[in-house]
């Protein structure tokens, strides 16, 4: 076997390690009385596969786990699926997924620094995500821009620091494991 093809199939597993993540992480959340969005550890899983994996890998793994979930499995937060959730109050997390860690994972750069990890998720990576949520739920509940951020960003910003904080450790960590084998 090359060396080529074991890279391959090392990045293979890691970003299906990373979809299975993501999958199970959706399920771990509370919802809250006053809003459809959820505390989820879906954004814990999302930074980390940002942090471990290329830019293009990790849009490829966000692409897949939404597939997955548009064609009905039970991977959304709460265990939800469908196509229907893109479009719901709560589709705009989704879509911001997608857009936003991929960008997290290019800025990370090449190096394995926890403070730039921190900082490209909480300054690029947690802001888009609210913004396709804020998105989804002005335009689908027809509420105001202020009552979009207390339902999809304030009761959030607390615990979405702290994943990324714990994605950014976690990440820093594994990478220096990956980097062993490689």
């Amino acid at each position: 076997m090359k060396q080529e093809d074991t890279m391959s199939v090392q990045k293979m597993t890691k970003m299906a390690l990373c979809v299975a993540l993501c999958c199970v992480a959706a399920y771990i959340s509370v919802p809250l009385p006053f809003t459809t969005a959820m505390i989820t550890a879906l954004t814990l899983a999302m930074n980390l596969t940002a942090f471990i994996l290329k830019p293009r890998e990790t849009f490829a793994v966000l692409c897949v786990y939404t597939l997955l979930g548009c064609i009905g499995l039970p991977v959304f937060v709460g265990g939800t699926s469908g196509v229907g959730k893109l479009f719901g109050p709560t589709g705009g997390f989704i879509i911001a997924f997608v857009i936003a860690y991929p960008i997290v994972s290019w800025l990370k750069g090449t190096g394995n620094s926890f403070k730039r990890f921190l900082l490209a998720a909480v300054f690029v990576g947690i802001p888009l995500t609210y913004v396709g949520g804020l998105t989804s739920m002005m335009l689908l509940m027809d509420v105001s821009l202020w009552q979009a951020l207390v339902m999809a960003v304030f009761p959030f910003i607390p615990g979405d620091v702290l994943k990324a904080a714990l994605a950014a450790f976690l990440g820093v960590k594994l990478n220096r494991v990956f980097r062993q084998y490689e």
